[in-house]
């Protein structure tokens, strides 16, 4: 078997987050040591300067406060220098989209020499020197818990960003899932019984905060 067929150019979701110390516009960082007992969102953008990135930027940061309510930590990336990054920053300070300007509250790493990049799979554009935009949503323990990966034409939906976080941490919490469009205080769902015996009883005589579709979904409110 071609040994390329068995390379792993990137972690999977369950894996420890790859390890790196990288500079970033707010000083040294050694990742995820400096980040233990906070999840993280890790993201890369293609490149500083550009316009789909900016509104990422901006956007991320609005939303950072909440962020940080959810016990979140953001930290982006692109193959740019830390003084390529500043002078960015610098600009989408100065800029009103969709209100007021912002000032970046997190991070940047500078990754000129894909180190980075490369132990977590953002090159895969064809020449290889510029990352897509990659999330990685690691949590406190520094265990990769969610990969996105979108195209450099479009945006990320951020609201979905932090829906990802909320199920997370309430799957976490109270060992449970979250259906398709879940949002907080909705039903969630209970795990799928593991005998006849228990199928029967949740079909015949199910907990009083359930209700059951069948014998292997089933939902509940949270308390």
């Amino acid at each position: 078997m071609d040994d390329n067929m068995n390379c792993k150019t990137f972690p999977l979701i369950g894996d420890p987050a790859p390890s790196f110390r990288a500079m970033t516009t707010m000083g040294k960082v050694n990742f995820p040591e400096d980040y233990k007992g906070h999840w993280v969102i890790l993201f890369s953008h293609p490149a500083d300067f550009t316009p789909v990135c900016t509104t990422e930027f901006i956007t991320f940061a609005r939303m950072a406060d909440e962020f940080e309510e959810l016990n979140t930590k953001l930290i982006g990336l692109s193959i740019d220098s830390v003084h390529s990054h500043l002078a960015w920053a610098k600009s989408i300070e100065g800029i009103a989209w969709k209100g007021e300007p912002v000032k970046l509250p997190f991070p940047i790493i500078a990754d000129i020499s894909m180190n980075v990049s490369k132990k977590y799979g953002m090159l895969q554009t064809v020449a290889n020197t510029q990352t897509v935009r990659a999330v990685f949503i690691i949590d406190p323990e520094g265990i990769v818990r969610t990969i996105l990966y979108y195209p450099m034409s479009t945006g990320r939906n951020f609201d979905e960003i932090k829906r990802i976080i909320q199920s997370l941490q309430t799957h976490d919490e109270h060992n449970v899932s979250t259906p398709a469009d879940w949002r907080p205080g909705d039903d969630v769902v209970v795990g799928a019984p593991l005998t006849l015996e228990d199928a029967d009883k949740r079909m015949n005589d199910p907990d009083d905060d359930m209700t059951v579709a069948d014998w292997y979904l089933a939902f509940k409110k949270l308390k």
